[in-house]
């Protein structure tokens, strides 16, 4: 077994154990860092396997992310630290079912599906990231940047609503 592969099932691990801590925490800044977590061992994932650029992405992405999401949850939501009791799951019979027919599916497609051969060869990791770029650069610019404003936008929006007026004194 060699290092690379003792690290990918080692945050693959541990992206699943979060996961879980997601669900099972009563506050909802507790569960927004358990899966910031979750998608930082996801990033490690891709730096095991040598994607440095969607590694560095992920995890860049997702903290940004999270750390918008537990401000929002702080200023939105009535008891963000989780000291009053709260369940975080709902519907759990159809959650559960949902989830083992999603599993099996999900394993059914891995095992028999014809992927096709496997490619012997690839193109290094820095031409990958060039590639990547371009791709970015061209076809899809328009999209991240109306995303960006749109994130932008309702952030801002956000942060407006929640914001209390000042009362100003009236001039006699």
């Amino acid at each position: 077994m060699t290092a690379q592969m003792f690290f990918i099932g080692f945050f693959g691990l541990a992206g699943v154990w979060f996961g879980i801590v997601v669900f099972r925490t009563y506050s909802m800044v507790r569960s927004a860092l358990a899966l910031l977590f979750s998608q930082t061992a996801l990033g490690a994932m891709f730096l095991s396997m040598e994607a440095e650029f969607l590694g560095v992405l992920q995890i860049m992405m997702m903290a940004t992310e999270m750390s918008i999401m537990a401000i929002f949850m702080v200023m939105f939501m009535m008891d963000p630290g989780g000291l009053g009791t709260m369940d975080m799951t709902h519907q759990k019979r159809l959650s559960l079912i949902t989830g083992f027919v999603s599993f099996v599916a999900a394993v059914l497609v891995a095992v028999f599906v014809d992927w096709g051969p496997v490619a012997t060869s690839f193109p290094d990791a820095a031409q990958q990231t060039v590639d990547l770029g371009l791709e970015l650069l061209n076809r899809s610019m328009l999209i991240f940047e109306m995303a960006g404003v749109t994130i932008l936008t309702s952030m801002i929006a956000a942060t407006a609503v929640a914001i209390q007026p000042v009362k100003r004194k009236q001039k006699q």
